[in-house]
């Protein structure tokens, strides 16, 4: 082997460079370990509030040592930023994904108009975007274009308004202002980018990561480590649109009228309503018995009043109960209610209060408005906020204002003074506080304060968000994933467990069949997982469960490297050549194949970087790092090692063992001729799976489907039918599946799945509480239950959501990346081999190994003891699979090609003689996989299992084809080519 010297430099430098890079990850690591200790010997585990209390007091700690130096070269702050990232599934925390909405910033741009044409092609495009993939600009566009008739885009009620004056005149045509309106909205989302990033960096965790989904007006948003959850979600979802409204006067006889008078109105409304109802539900007797007593109006004459205590306190103009307070707001926004308001207070705006963490009760106001809605003053003229301590030392947020918001403000206390009304502080359509003012002549100097009910936390929130500034438009959580941190501990050491056992496997059974050349490829298997972590924590990328499997997986497959070139080492050596030669034949004549496979399997990995999202790019990046770092120690390190030892005088090398030496040697078994046989039991698998396909399908989980799953669990074992029932008395669709253990279940519910906001989260999770409560240990609060809670082992351990939108853009995807690894495989099968039977062939295998997957997947997603479940791990898994499959397949074409090069096609004989030569590193590479796979479905967790049990299945049915299925038909599409071919002459 040739420059040897810069090889080993450079193999040296990139041991010593990963090694640098660990070793943050240690220091961290080793840091925090002894901030646990330290908190936990500092405060009695019997203390209220306990978990709160010492975390807390690691905080602290942590704090106070960030800047020491460590080892000379960094400090626990400066090591925190270059660690080795961990994913939500390992260290708990959030992952969400905000559609900003497009149609807020149209109507924004258009300064809300009211033209017909505009608002009748944005109903369109809110349509039509329920069933495309097109983005919402283009089909607002379409819709448009396909109703406007003499109206125009840069009609001054639309788009050459007073705002874009400066860009759009009415002279324009529509092709002249769509890239203008393309480029606004785009500055608008990079906008809500800035936005987010900045409360992002004010929120307090260590490596968050956002970024954009393309040009599709999705932001991706990932807080690992983050605790409070809910917390977290209003952070990111609060447009954070601030208002000063001015209230009506206490006791306002006007609005008390009104209410009394809606209340009479409503009896009518809702005594017709109930009518309807009660006819319809006389289908069933029973039934009917039930619906009379309910709708019975004697029990409740009074819809509104019985509901709303008027008059409210302070300025309110009301209160109820928070389960009444959606239900009384449908009332009053009834058009045939709102025409009861008397002229001088007919532009009046209703808004709930904020309500305090344990309130039972909220307080409704009545604001003083105008024909545009419009507030007094918005939150623009904000020009700092921060939490500060009000005069009774609560926690409340200080605001400072610019000049014209100084101005305003002097003139709305003003007029609240002289008037006697309140001012409501208004954030994202919450009243926050609304107190009088008893300074003559209003408040000069612009500063104001927002006090309420709040922690600390919510002040900081609060002061941070207005801070950053409102988003330009609403953002809906379409996906969300929530993991708590004592199910990434769990995940973690599951991780390691896997890995651990799979890795103590392979090192062994090198030693084993190889015997001391076994030695030197163990020692370059290790190494390759020193690079591997130390690429991972070089580029700041992700490790996430997945990307430990995908670790683990490469484990299994970067022996494949040393398995071939060992193999063709041990062929030299039995043509009689010198150790020496033998080796450097061997290594040469293995490249070949090692590239071709490794290539192969680069390719899926690729598409799966391209197409997947969250821990499916983890796998995928981890699959790709670990297929370089392979190569390279397994051509070179292995070689440099090697070579090393034949230096020595008197050293033997034979790749072998005593008892491996002569297994698979001289093997003629006929291949081709069982290809029949083979053809008829694959055809047999593969029909039955395709007809349970059609007749059973596939347990589709929410990435396909949408919805929300709730991982739980419970101290005892449950009953999820039990469950089930129960829950779908609250939910209406609900399922229940045991996952793992018996004491642990999966729910899966659509219940409001395409209701913006967290409020519904909320509300799940209430419902959840409130139904499950009596199998959770006596005491088991709220607070113990959501994920984060303080008790890490019953309750909630993750829960994810899928909007519908987004769940038919993940099988969009999927289907791509299915179709887009087939044809990059085929194409480069096609190059490589320059005969397109051997692409068919190769690609026959592959549509075989998928179809026996998903057949067994259908057929027993209904007997497994774990989820079968269809999600993005299940397609990863497919992916990986037809990259194995090829990989087997292109290492026993090249050998074809390479034997039938030398002595031809001789009527299928020397394809027999290449497959027997391949069979041993065939067997070798797929027992070593499969060891490795089935260590990680034992071990590695309960998410994995059906990941990995798809995985298993695939190199067992891809070994099969490569030899069964992609050479027979090869063969038989080249039959005339080889009956035609003249046998070499010796």
């Amino acid at each position: 082997m040739q420059n040897k010297g810069l090889i080993k430099l450079f193999a040296f430098l990139f041991g010593i460079v990963s090694i640098y890079q660990l070793s943050y990850t240690f220091i961290t690591s080793k840091t925090e370990s002894e901030a646990s200790v330290y908190a936990a010997n500092s405060i009695p585990s019997s203390e209220e509030d306990y978990v709160a209390k010492r975390e807390a007091l690691e905080a602290r700690y942590l704090d106070s040592i960030s800047k020491d130096p460590i080892f000379g070269y960094t400090s626990y702050e400066d090591a925190k930023k270059k660690e080795l990232n961990k994913g939500l599934d390992l260290k708990g925390g959030i992952n969400v994904t905000l559609q900003i909405s497009v149609k807020d910033i149209l109507k924004g741009l258009a300064n809300n108009t009211k033209n017909p044409v505009f608002n009748k092609a944005l109903a369109d495009a809110d349509a039509a975007s329920t069933s495309s993939d097109d983005t919402y600009l283009n089909l607002f566009f379409d819709a448009f274009e396909a109703i406007k008739g003499d109206v125009n885009l840069a009609s001054p009620d639309i788009f050459a308004n007073k705002g874009l004056s400066d860009e759009i005149n009415f002279q324009m045509t529509d092709d002249e202002v769509k890239p203008i309106i393309r480029r606004k909205i785009d500055e608008s989302i990079v906008s809500a980018f800035e936005v987010l990033r900045e409360r992002i960096d004010g929120f307090g965790v260590t490596q968050p990561n956002i970024q954009r989904e393309g040009n599709s007006g999705r932001i991706v948003v990932e807080l690992p480590g983050a605790r409070d959850i809910a917390r977290a979600q209003d952070l990111l979802s609060s447009t954070a649109q601030l208002e000063f409204w001015e209230t009506y006067e206490p006791g306002n006889q006007s609005l008390i009228g009104f209410l009394i008078q809606a209340n009479n109105e409503l009896r009518s409304i809702v005594g017709e309503t109930e009518e309807v109802e009660k006819e319809e539900s006389e289908i069933d007797s029973l039934l009917s018995d039930v619906a009379q007593d309910s709708l019975d109006l004697s029990t409740e004459s009074n819809p509104l009043i019985d509901k709303l205590q008027i008059p409210g306190p302070g300025f309110a103009i009301g209160v109820a109960a928070l389960k009444d307070t959606a239900e009384i707001g449908s009332y009053l926004r009834l058009p045939q209610i709102r025409r009861l308001l008397p002229a001088d207070v007919q532009f009046t705006k209703f808004l709930w209060e904020r309500p305090s963490k344990d309130s039972e009760v909220a307080a409704l106001y009545a604001l003083k408005s105008n024909r545009e809605n419009a507030p007094r003053i918005s939150g623009d003229v904000v020009s700092d906020a921060r939490d500060q301590f009000d005069q009774f030392n609560r926690p409340a947020v200080g605001m400072d204002m610019n000049v014209r918001g100084a101005k305003l403000w002097e003139k709305l206390t003003s007029e609240a003074n002289l008037n006697n009304t309140g001012i409501a502080i208004v954030l994202d359509n919450k009243v926050y506080t609304a107190p009088g003012v008893s300074q003559v002549g209003g408040i000069s100097g612009g500063s104001s304060e927002i006090t309420g009910t709040f922690t600390v936390n919510e002040t900081k929130d609060i002061a941070n968000v207005l801070r950053a500034g409102k988003l330009p438009a609403s953002a809906e959580i379409i996906d969300s994933f929530v993991v708590g941190p004592s199910l990434g501990q769990e995940a973690i050491d599951s991780g390691f467990m896997s890995f651990l056992i799979a890795m103590v496997f392979v090192l062994i059974w090198m030693i084993f069949y190889y015997g001391k050349a076994g030695v030197f490829a163990d020692i370059a298997l290790v190494f390759n997982i020193l690079l591997i972590f130390g690429v991972l924590s070089s580029l700041g990328a992700v490790l996430t469960l997945p990307g430990i499997a995908g670790i683990v997986l490469t484990i299994g497959m970067s022996v494949d490297a040393n398995v071939l070139i060992f193999e063709r080492v041990k062929e030299e050596l039995a043509k009689g050549k010198g150790k020496g030669q033998a080796v450097a034949d061997g290594f040469s004549n293995a490249l070949s194949s090692i590239l071709d496979a490794n290539i192969t399997t680069g390719l899926t990995a690729l598409i799966l970087l391209v197409f997947g999202s969250g821990p499916i790019k983890g796998f995928a990046t981890t699959l790709i790092i670990g297929i370089l770092t392979s190569l390279f120690t397994a051509i070179f390190v292995t070689r440099l090692l090697v070579d090393w030892y034949l230096s020595g005088k008197g050293r033997s090398l034979d790749f072998s063992t005593a008892i491996t030496k002569n297994l698979f040697k001289n093997l003629s078994i006929d291949f081709l001729s069982k290809r029949k046989v083979a053809y008829i039991c694959s055809g047999i698998l593969v029909a039955v799976g395709v007809f349970s396909l059609f007749t059973q399908g596939l347990d589709q989980g929410v990435d396909f489907v949408g919805g929300r799953n709730y991982q739980i669990r419970f101290i005892n074992p449950v009953n999820p039918a039990e469950i089930t029932s129960e829950l779908t008395e609250s939910l209406g669709s609900a399922s229940a599946k045991t996952f793992g253990d018996a004491n642990q279940i999966m729910v899966t519910t659509k219940y409001k799945v395409d209701v913006q906001g967290t409020e519904v989260d909320d509300e799940i999770l209430d419902i959840l509480y409130t139904s499950l409560q009596k199998y959770l240990p006596d005491g088991t609060t709220y607070e113990d239950f959501i994920p984060g809670g303080t008790n890490g082992d019953v309750g909630v351990l993750k829960y994810r959501k899928v909007g519908p939108t987004i769940a038919d853009d993940i099988k969009k995807n999927a289907l791509w990346a299915i179709i887009g690894s087939l044809a990059v495989v085929f194409l480069y099968i096609l190059l490589r081999f320059r005969k397109w039977q051997f692409s068919l062939g190769a690609v026959a295998a592959v549509f075989h190994d998928v179809l026996i997957v998903l057949g067994i997947f259908s057929l027993t997603s209904q007997i497994m003891p774990f989820s079968m479940e269809i999600d993005q791990a299940f397609i990863a898994a497919i992916l990986t699979v037809i990259g194995y499959s090829l990989n087997d397949t292109v290492v026993v074409f090249d050998r074809i090609r390479e034997i039938v090069g030398e002595k031809g096609w001789r009527s299928g004989s020397n394809i027999n003689l290449a497959l027997n030569s391949t069979l041993s590193r065939t067997l070798n590479t797929s027992l070593t996989t499969l060891v490795v796979l089935l260590a990680i479905f034992v071990f590695g967790g309960e998410s994995l299992r059906g990941f990995m049990f798809a995985m298993i299945v695939g190199v067992i049915v891809g070994t099969y084809s490569s030899v069964f299925i992609a050479t027979p038909v090869m063969f038989d599409t080249l039959r005339k080519v080889i009956t035609k071919a003249k046998p070499a002459t010796a």
